[in-house]
Parts: structure tokens; sequence; C-alpha cells
């Protein structure tokens, strides 16, 4: 995997694993934020209010930077981490997985546990779809309209995604550049500007 790129999954997807009368529902979603880790739990414990466990684990950031796992009652490390484990097998990232439980009235064990959650994340995610996306970087490149030619060039050069644009008398395009482009991108606008071409650049973070 090219150092631009991250992993992750493509959309919502489900798988039913059984064992001993316990039935794990498993559900995996793309999430990039706490937030949407919070609302996808919230929608499941109010849809599965009779569920006894709502086990989880997510990781979100291109580097994969946050992370957690959560047991919910299930004995300590025998339900988050195997969750979290298949997540990093697969090396995902803005990757949440819920596993709901319904006691069948046989206990499992540790073992059994970790065997069933980890199972029950794996078949949810293999029913789902790997894609590759770009860490990019995002600026604003602000300048009259009579530079727009100048402006269009480095952008067909460097292969830049536009996200946003404003043509007028003074014109405004946000650009999202492949981290490993950011260098070569700054350097080429600061040889415009040195060649006295009335372009601002701004970082937006």
């Amino acid at each position: 995997m090219s150092a631009d790129y991250y992993k992750t999954i493509s959309k919502t997807s489900e798988a039913l694993y059984k064992e001993k009368g316990s039935k794990f529902l498993a559900f995996a979603f793309p999430v990039r934020n706490e937030e949407e880790v919070k609302e996808n739990l919230e929608a499941l414990r109010k849809q599965y209010y009779d569920a006894r466990h709502h086990c989880y684990a997510y990781i979100y950031g291109v580097n994969g930077e946050h992370y957690r796992a959560n047991d919910d009652g299930e004995p300590n490390h025998s339900a988050g981490d195997p969750i979290l484990g298949q997540i990093k097998s697969k090396e995902l990232t803005n990757t949440l997985v819920v596993v709901v439980r319904y006691f069948g009235g046989t206990k499992l064990g540790v073992g059994g546990l970790i065997s069933a959650y980890k199972i029950a994340t794996a078949e949810a995610l293999d029913l789902n779809e790997i894609i590759e996306k770009p860490i990019t970087q995002s600026f604003t490149l602000d300048f009259p309209y009579e530079e727009m030619n100048e402006v269009q060039r480095l952008v067909k050069e460097l292969d830049l995604e536009i996200t946003n644009q404003t043509f007028e008398i003074a014109c405004s395009m946000e650009v999202d550049v492949l981290l490993s482009k950011v260098e070569v991108f700054e350097s080429k606008v600061q040889l415009l500007q040195d060649l006295s071409h009335d372009i601002k650049l701004t970082s937006n973070g």
C-alpha cells in the first residue's frame, strides 16, 4: 500500500455467528470520527435494546491514531480486543465493528468468547469491500482572473483534485494534494510567486 493511501471499508455490512445457543450479530461501519462511532452505536442499542452486550472496537485517522476496544460487560479483553485485532489484521482504519450478543444459556468461557467475537467480526469484514482512499492535504489558491491559465496548468501537471472554486475578478480554488506531492506543489507555487505571478497559497490545516 502506498504512503499516499489508507485502507478502509466502503459500506455497512453485517454477519451472524451462532455458538452454543448464543447469537453474535456483527456490524461493520465506515466511520471518520468519534461522533459517527457514537451515532452508529446508539442506533444499534435502540434497535437491539434487549441484547445483553454491545461490544465494539474502532480505529480512525489516516494513520490509525485513534482506536478503542470495549467489552461492554463481557470478561476483560474477551470481546473488544478480538474485534480490534481483526480490524488491525486487515490494516484498516476509519472502521467500526459492533458485535451484539444474545446469550443462549450456555457459558462459553473466555476462550470461547474470544473465538466467537473474532469469527463474527471477520465474517462481517469479509462481506464488506476494502477500498483505498487517498491521503491528501488541502490548500486554497487565491489569484486574479488573469492568472487562471497558470493555476490550471499547475492543477493539470500535478493531477490535483479541485474541491471548491470561485471564478470572478478575484478567483479562489481549493485543491487536495497527495502527501507525496505537497513539497513539489509548494515549491512550484513559490516559483510562480518569484516570477511575479500574483498567486497566494494558504494551507487549510
